[in-house]
């Protein structure tokens, strides 16, 4: 079963850092708590598998993700995918494409991550995530 094993938040649009949290809430048209890079509708939340990151060799948050998941590959939930995680359900919205801020972390990760970025997502049920908190598709 996959389970959520980092949740991240960016403080501020134009930082490159990301703040890691144990738990937090996730907000119906806002996304997570404290996030500034979330822009809904539709990019409200990163999903990323851990398996990806590590198949990069970065460290979980690095690529600006919102929740980092191990044990399943988020690449193949299809868009419309319905995810509950914790107290929160979210709805798959689009992929996530590697933007030129990923060649600012390291040349080259923008191409190395094609296929690998991630799935963005939209809140439709408000609710906490937290680290630990099982993966169930819907």
């Amino acid at each position: 079963m996959a389970s959520v094993i980092g949740v991240f938040t960016s403080p501020a649009r134009k930082s490159g850092r990301s703040e890691r949290h144990e738990r937090r809430r996730a907000i119906v048209g806002r996304g997570l708590e404290g996030c500034a890079h979330a822009n809904p509708p539709k990019r409200e939340v990163l999903f990323v598998s851990k398996e990806h990151l590590d198949s990069v060799d970065v460290e979980p948050g690095a690529i600006r993700e919102n929740i980092t998941v191990e044990g399943d590959d988020v690449e193949k939930w299809p868009i419309g995918q319905r995810v509950r995680v914790g107290g929160a359900e979210f709805e798959i919205t689009m992929v996530c494409d590697p933007c030129h801020r990923m060649d600012e972390l390291r040349d080259g990760l923008r191409a190395e991550l094609q296929g690998k970025r991630g799935m963005l997502a939209r809140v439709v049920e408000s609710g906490e995530v937290v680290v630990g908190d099982e993966i169930e598709l819907i």
